[in-house]
C-alpha cells in the first residue's frame, strides 16, 4: 500500500541482494553443491574410480594397496557421500528459502498492479456516477428550454 501512495517501483534484483549476504561458508557449499551435481564431476569421479580399477588391477599385481574388494576404495566412497550430501541438502535448503523470498516478492509485485486496477476501477465507477449526474442535470436543463419554448409558442 506505501508504494502504491508513494508511486514507487517495486523492482529489485533479488538474486543479487540474496548471494551478497551469504557467508563464506554457504557460498562454498553451493559451489560445491554446483559441482558435486554436474556431468564434469560424474566424467571426473568415472575416470578416477576407473584409474584405481586399473591401478589396483594390473599395475600392482604382486601387492596392491586396495584389493580386489576395494574395501579402502568403499570406504572413500561412503565417506565422499557422508560429506556431499549435507552440503547439498544446504545448498538445497538455501534454494528454498530463495524462492520463498522470491514468492513472496512475485506476490507483492502482483498485489501492488491488482490494487492499481481496483483503484482505476473505483475511480471510473465515480466518474461515470458523476457524468450520468451531470447529464441528468443537462437533460432537466433542456426539458425545461423545451416547455419555456413550448409555453412561448403557445403564448404566441
Amino acid at each position: 500500500m506505501k508504494s502504491l501512495t508513494e508511486h514507487e517501483l517495486f523492482t529489485t534484483k533479488l538474486n543479487v541482494e540474496y548471494t551478497q549476504q551469504l557467508s563464506l561458508g554457504e557460498k562454498l557449499a553451493d559451489k560445491l553443491a554446483d559441482f558435486g551435481g554436474s556431468w564434469r564431476f560424474i566424467g571426473i569421479f568415472g575416470a578416477i574410480l576407473f584409474l584405481w580399477f586399473l591401478v589396483n588391477t594390473t599395475f600392482l599385481l604382486e601387492k596392491p594397496f586396495d584389493p580386489y574388494p576395494y574395501i579402502f576404495l568403499n570406504l572413500v566412497l561412503s565417506c565422499l557421500a557422508a560429506i556431499q550430501a549435507p552440503v547439498i541438502m544446504m545448498s538445497q535448503n538455501r534454494q528454498e528459502e530463495k524462492d520463498r523470498i522470491r514468492a513472496e516478492y512475485d506476490y507483492k509485485v502482483n498485489l501492488k498492479p491488482e490494487l492499481e486496477i481496483r483503484n482505476s476501477h473505483e475511480k471510473l465507477d465515480h466518474l461515470l456516477v458523476h457524468q450520468w449526474q451531470r447529464l441528468l442535470e443537462i437533460q432537466k436543463i433542456q426539458t425545461e428550454l423545451i416547455e419555456e419554448l413550448s409555453q412561448k409558442r403557445a403564448a404566441s
